[in-house]
């Protein structure tokens, strides 16, 4: 009787577990614009005066609605953090970030996921 009360406990924590995401961004690129949910260009280098930039990124993997995160740092401060949904195995998604004209340096924005991993990181400067 033991072996079927462990063999049952084993199969209930089998099939109440959560499926586990494994989230893969396979595309993260800076723009100057998304249009038709697509990046325009990619660059690494702009100028000031742009004053708005955004954060394009292909995500794959997720088997139910899950989240991630877009981190922008200038340098080490963190300027802002978005939420953004994935709602998809394949997810196409974007947030975007006004510029101050002395908000020169170095930039990056780390894709995480919902518990804090970072998934990717993207570099740029603004000069």
């Amino acid at each position: 009787m033991s072996r079927y009360l462990l063999l049952m406990s084993i199969t209930l924590m089998v099939l109440s577990a959560s499926p586990v995401l494994a989230l893969e961004v396979t595309d993260a690129v800076i723009t100057t614009a998304v249009v038709d949910r697509e990046p325009v260009d990619s660059v690494e280098v702009f100028p000031r005066q742009n004053g708005k930039l955004y954060c394009f990124t292909r995500i794959v993997g997720a088997n139910e609605p899950a989240m991630v995160y877009h981190v922008w740092y200038r340098g080490d401060q963190l300027m802002s953090r978005v939420e953004l949904p994935v709602n998809s195995p394949a997810w196409r998604t974007w947030s975007a970030k006004r510029f101050l004209e002395d908000w020169l340096g170095e930039w990056r924005v780390e894709v995480q996921d919902a518990d804090g991993n970072v998934l990717q990181t993207v570099d740029f400067q603004v000069r």
